[in-house]
């Protein structure tokens, strides 16, 4: 039985204004997303991991946006882009949540957290304050945030950074929605508040059957929490697959330099990490083949005149390479540190 797709994403591009022109932050990106299922996206900083999820709920200003393309398909029905204004204010927080990085910055600092809270639920539902504000409490109350009765009345400054990452996503669930996007929720928190985070995430996944979008730049947290990864660079794909594939079987020498940068417990302590050469191109001045041909021990005159697609090579794996079959053959040599 193949299962249920509740997002669609079809050669998605985000385009922008700046200073020297056009730039496009996502390029022809293409995935979906199951019910049920966490997809992770990872990649380094600057890749377009968070760009990708912010146009899936259409968030950026018009002064300096140019335009999306392609199509967002929710539910097999609805293509978020066509949707009015209206309809996609609807649409975010009741049917698709998101958390962001930085609670703080997110939250109103001169508004209770019970509040803010209740507000969503207000907004998509036909309630009165007092029952939203009784929603609020048991929002708080799965969240695991102790006493949740006299927590509804503090302010976020009150409350450490794990306890208002807890608050966004009590607001996040706050409606019930199908799919929830968590981008990079655990980068200021320390690692036992990261450990307790992740496992909060990975129990509302099973408990409400959602579908979770998780963007991190830390493999380590894929391994731990995801089903299924897309890996970008530069703000395509360059690979997709299920997680043991990933780690057991990449593909993309960009994939395997990312897996071999990872420290490792039991390694020498004196080797030094791996890095992968190079830095990421700006996207005023992309590559005019294969946008990790700079940085790639492997590139060839195709690689650096051809743009390579992204293919399916078995097992529901894709990767966008000219050499992925013979890379992979050539474990050693991929994994040495250059």
């Amino acid at each position: 039985m193949n299962p249920e797709k509740l997002l669609e994403v079809k050669r998605l591009r985000t385009h922008f204004k700046t200073e020297t022109g056009r730039v496009t932050a996502v390029d022809d990106v293409s995935f979906h997303v199951n019910k049920g299922e966490i997809l992770g996206i990872v990649g380094e900083s600057g890749c377009g991991k968070s760009v990708t999820s912010q146009s899936i709920l259409r968030l950026f200003d018009e002064k300096y946006l140019v335009k999306y393309e392609g199509e967002i398909i929710f539910k097999n029905e609805i293509d978020l882009l066509k949707l009015s204004k209206a309809q996609m204010r609807q649409a975010r927080g009741n049917e698709i949540s998101m958390i962001f990085q930085d609670p703080l910055s997110s939250l109103n600092p001169v508004l209770t957290i019970g509040f803010q809270i209740a507000e969503a639920i207000m907004l998509h539902e036909n309630t009165s304050k007092e029952e939203a504000m009784a929603q609020a409490v048991e929002m708080l109350r799965l969240t695991g945030i102790p006493s949740p009765e006299k927590r509804v009345h503090d302010y976020p400054h009150q409350l450490s950074g794990g306890m208002r990452q807890r608050v966004m996503i009590a607001m996040s669930l706050a409606c019930k929605p199908r799919l929830l996007i968590a981008d990079e929720p655990t980068t200021a928190l320390d690692v036992t508040i990261q450990s307790q985070i992740l496992d909060l995430i990975e129990d509302i996944n099973k408990r409400f059957d959602m579908g979770v979008i998780f963007i991190t730049h830390d493999l380590g947290v894929v391994a731990e929490l995801c089903d299924r990864v897309v890996v970008m660079y530069l703000g395509q794909i360059v690979e997709e697959a299920d997680i043991y594939n990933l780690f057991e079987n990449p593909k993309h020498p960009y994939t395997k330099g990312l897996i071999q940068s990872i420290p490792h417990m039991d390694g020498d302590r004196e080797e030094e990490l791996h890095v992968i050469a190079g830095t990421v191109p700006s996207l005023e001045n992309v590559p005019v083949g294969c946008r990790f041909a700079p940085r790639c021990q492997f590139a060839d005159e195709q690689c650096n005149s051809q743009a390579p697609e992204l293919r399916g090579i078995g097992d529901g794996q894709k990767v966008r390479c000219w050499h992925a079959e013979q890379i992979a053959e050539r474990k050693e040599e991929v994994y040495a540190t250059s």
